[in-house]
């Protein structure tokens, strides 16, 4: 058999060894050494770190298209994603400038490109039946003028800055799950998340804490993957509570007498007349003088 694997094609050995190294290809590929556990660890990081990158590219598609297909933004909260998306930006910064494999974060890149999609869209299109026409342009470029600088900050500042930035990340996690988090418990609906962003997120949190932990070993990185799963893991738990659910059927659960009868007065209210009705007058009503067959008017003679 080794015969066979030292005598692969070269496009094969040599992507085989561009990916889990030369000396773990020679012992895992070529020797067929299978009690190598150290080159199995990484050689299983490896795959499960490409495997994250290429899910990455596509995480938030299904998420694009419901809210495109939906042509709404309902349930979608747009400081969560503002902030997520910064912390992903932070991260594949923070990882690039220190030299990280890029199966390590490439994830993180393309998750920030596609979060700014969104949060474009979030601007763009209404989140609700009910929200005010607003000047969307200004919106809109206020958007891309701060995704801009922070892209150039981000690769500008030193590397020290960037490490106090990427503990910075941990809060920042916290924060950009919760404003989604509280959304979908007061609405009791997650609107258009998509569960399939959810589950990939929490799969993708698990296999990031082993990649991290073989091929870096950064503290602050892993901690802030484990928040990440754990914020992650309380959506998936919203997405079974509220699963098939709707904002409006929780209003038509809402007892009548809690609030659709303040809805019913308030309506009432909105169309409701004043008639006013003049006071009655203590002197009898005035008497007309009437009109004789010939025309001419009779009256009372005064003497």
């Amino acid at each position: 058999m080794t015969a066979i694997t030292q005598n692969l094609p070269w496009f094969i050995s040599d992507l085989g060894a561009a990916i889990i190294g030369q000396k773990c290809y020679s012992s895992l590929v070529e020797n067929l050494n299978i009690d190598d556990v150290d080159c199995l660890k990484y050689s299983l990081s490896k795959g499960l770190g490409l495997g994250i990158v290429v899910g990455g590219s596509i995480m938030k598609v299904p998420q694009l298209m419901l809210v495109l297909s939906a042509r709404s933004a309902r349930g979608l909260s747009l400081p969560a994603y503002v902030l997520e998306t910064l912390s992903y930006a932070i991260t594949t910064a923070y990882s690039y400038r220190n030299g990280f494999p890029f199966s390590t974060y490439g994830e993180n890149l393309f998750l920030s490109l596609q979060n700014t999609l969104i949060t474009v869209l979030i601007i763009y299109l209404p989140t609700s039946k009910l929200q005010k026409a607003t000047n969307t342009t200004i919106k809109l470029a206020i958007a891309a003028v701060g995704t801009l600088a922070s892209g150039v900050a981000l690769y500008a500042l030193p590397t020290e800055t960037l490490a106090l930035l990427q503990l910075g990340t941990l809060p920042l996690s916290l924060f950009s799950k919760f404003p989604q988090i509280l959304q979908n418990a007061r609405s009791r609906s997650t609107g258009q998340l998509s569960a399939f962003a959810v589950i990939s997120q929490i799969v993708g949190c698990l296999a990031r804490l082993f990649t991290t932990a073989t091929e870096v070993g950064d503290v602050i990185v892993t901690a802030g993957f484990a928040l990440a799963l754990l914020l992650n893991m309380v959506l998936g738990i919203q997405m079974w509570m509220y699963w098939g659910k709707d904002e409006k059927d929780v209003y038509s659960k809402t007892p009548i007498g809690v609030v659709n009868e303040k809805e019913h007065w308030s309506q009432d209210a909105q169309h409701r007349v004043d008639v006013v009705i003049p006071p009655k007058s203590p002197l009898p009503p005035p008497r007309h003088a009437t009109a004789s067959p010939t025309g001419r008017k009779w009256a009372r003679k005064l003497d």
